[in-house]
């Protein structure tokens, strides 16, 4: 009875007493960990593929959010600037609070969930492929009724194709998607550019009706003093022989032309 009562006590422990456990078990391991340990998971952070936020903290695909956290929670303990002296430390510590910031998002992690999702089906459909060549392993297959895929699955053979799949598919989608913004900025440069010149184009109108506007008088007052008096002949100047116009009911004679 006493045992029972013990055991049911413990199970029925609280939130916060699990946690100071939990405080203090960090702090016992945190105090056998030696410098170049913490030197190897900055390395390790820093290797890291930097579009997979699930490598960065070193947790497998279907970690839960709670996972997450206490990950994170470690491993940010482990590499935290004040208590590692790799020089890189500060860079280590904010790709894991960056990485952490991505898997609670629960946009980015869809995301890349489905990315994951993605590189299964295609790493399925390639074994179902390579399995109908393998006739001893088709017919496991179908004893076992799935367990023998589920089993593979679970290898570390399969969960490192996984990886590097996912990272290929990342890879893609990201150069995709700087492509898209490459061609976005090019579009955005071209209406900016066609905007400035248009702008221009205004302000050179606009300069020439005032300065159009401005001269307006003087050649009103130009155009009166020709209707009054027309080109005055200045003090001097040679007139032009004025020219004879024909009349059309005289009858003139052609002089006869020599010829040599």
């Amino acid at each position: 009875m006493g045992d029972n009562s013990g055991t049911t006590s413990s199970a029925n422990r609280p939130a916060a007493a699990t946690t100071a456990d939990e405080d203090l078990l960090l702090k016992k391991f945190f105090a056998e960990v030696s410098e170049v340990e913490r030197d190897n998971e900055v390395n390790r952070i820093l290797s890291c593929f930097k579009l997979n936020a699930f490598e960065y903290l070193n947790l497998p695909f279907d970690s839960s959010v709670d996972e997450v956290k206490r990950q994170y929670r470690k491993l940010s303990l482990l590499v935290h600037p004040d208590k590692c002296k790799h020089p890189q430390s500060k860079e280590a510590f904010g790709a894991l609070a960056k990485a952490q910031q991505l898997l609670l998002d629960p946009q980015e992690r869809e995301y890349l969930l489905n990315q994951v999702t993605a590189a299964k089906d295609e790493l399925r459909s390639k074994r179902k492929k390579k399995l109908k060549k393998d006739t001893a392993s088709k017919l496991k297959s179908l004893v076992d009724e799935g367990k023998y895929e589920q089993e593979f699955e679970r290898s570390e053979e399969f969960q490192q194709q996984l990886k590097l799949k996912v990272r290929e598919l990342l890879t893609d989608q990201e150069w995709r998607r700087r492509k898209m913004q490459m061609r976005i900025s090019e579009e955005e440069g071209r209406l900016k550019k066609d905007e400035e010149e248009t702008k221009e184009q205004w302000k050179r109108k606009r300069e020439h009706e005032e300065q159009w506007e401005g001269t307006r008088e003087k050649r009103v007052s130009s155009w009166r003093d020709f209707m009054k008096g027309g080109k005055k002949v200045k003090k001097g100047e040679l007139r032009p022989p004025k020219l004879k116009t024909e009349d059309p009911n005289k009858s003139y004679v052609q002089r006869p032309v020599k010829r040599g």
